[in-house]
């Protein structure tokens, strides 16, 4: 599937609740707000989020622990970027649904275990590459997570239309330092240098498709020791991914030659363990993208195990009611993980 401007602005309205954010939610240079201000309350609506006042970055919105995975000033192709971090509420504090737009300092907030075994996760959340659905896909992974014993690393990662030099590519950079940081500074966690996976939903997971199969790709210039480790997932997980997306001319700076090819042309034999979900009636990524990936990951004897669902709809991430067959599939990526030796 290609993915084009109408359908990513309409991905961000579909995906992660039905949040819709108005075409100019992606501006080139300065970011502008669209939104009121939040009221004494707090809370927003899907239909109508509220901007909600934030720290600025690096510090993080889920965790106390948060850090910036580049070195001060050595963010790639950063030169002319204004972005300046904007988080709107579709919720309340009391059931937070945050989108974070205009990442301008890539960071991971830190969600450690109770009884950790030695492995982590880095979380991509979704948003049709416009925004981040920090709660529901950020958030929400980490808790299931952590009581897997799994210690989760949030990836805020930038997004394409900031104007940041490489475009798609500036996320892809982000994930690749991120692995690489997490595996480089395994003791200070406690991990397994080699248990470390990736796991990311819609456009996140386009994003870890790509960190699966592109992790080798030489995407930025080395900045420091951090970025002599590897950047190979040890296990991926892609919730609903898509697997290429398009640009009309001019939507994006940069280079996107890359990301109009599809992810299935690049799947090649010795790639990480692949766990895919996808719902039949996800009518904002059809199923058909997870479909494709599957047979080309058989094809290539990459161990993978997908769950499809009749129905769960697009951006279902961890919130699902029980009584929702699709509701349990992070369950089945538990029992895969643990067969396969990814939980210790």
């Amino acid at each position: 599937m290609m993915w084009n401007r109408r359908t990513l602005l309409g991905a961000a309205a579909l995906a992660g609740g039905g949040v819709a954010l108005k075409a100019n939610a992606m501006p080139r240079s300065a970011p502008q707000q669209t939104w009121p201000a939040a009221g004494p309350d707090l809370t927003g609506k899907p239909s109508a989020p509220v901007v909600l006042p934030a720290p600025p970055e690096p510090k993080g919105l889920l965790s106390d622990a948060a850090f910036p995975i580049w070195p001060e000033g050595r963010i790639p192709g950063s030169r002319g970027v204004t972005a300046r971090r904007l988080v709107l509420e579709r919720g309340s504090p009391a059931a937070h649904d945050r989108a974070v737009m205009h990442v301008s300092q890539p960071i991971l907030e830190v969600f450690q275990p109770a009884n950790p075994n030695g492995s982590a996760i880095v979380v991509l959340p979704g948003g049709g590459y416009v925004r981040l659905a920090i709660d529901k896909e950020g958030a929400g992974a980490a808790r299931r997570l952590n009581q897997c014993g799994v210690t989760v690393f949030v990836l805020h990662y930038r997004l394409p239309g900031d104007g940041w030099a490489a475009g798609y590519d500036a996320p892809l950079q982000d994930v690749q330092r991120a692995v690489r940081l997490v595996r480089s500074r395994a003791a200070e966690w406690a991990l397994d240098a080699k248990r470390i996976g990736v796991m990311g939903f819609s456009a996140g997971g386009h994003l870890a498709a790509a960190s699966l199969t592109r992790y080798d790709d030489a995407v930025y210039a080395p900045v420091d020791v951090v970025d002599q480790t590897s950047a190979r997932p040890d296990l991926v997980c892609l919730g609903y991914a898509l697997m290429s997306v398009g640009s009309g001319a001019g939507q994006f700076p940069g280079p996107d030659a890359e990301a109009r090819q599809s992810l299935t042309e690049r799947v090649k034999p010795g790639l990480a363990p692949t766990f895919l979900v996808h719902a039949a009636d996800d009518r904002t990524v059809p199923v058909a993208n997870s479909l494709a990936l599957f047979q080309a990951l058989q094809a290539a004897d990459v161990p993978c195990e997908m769950h499809l669902y009749q129905e769960g709809g697009h951006g279902f991430g961890f919130t699902l009611p029980g009584d929702r067959p699709a509701s349990h599939w992070p369950d089945a990526f538990e029992a895969w993980a643990r067969r396969g030796g990814f939980f210790g």
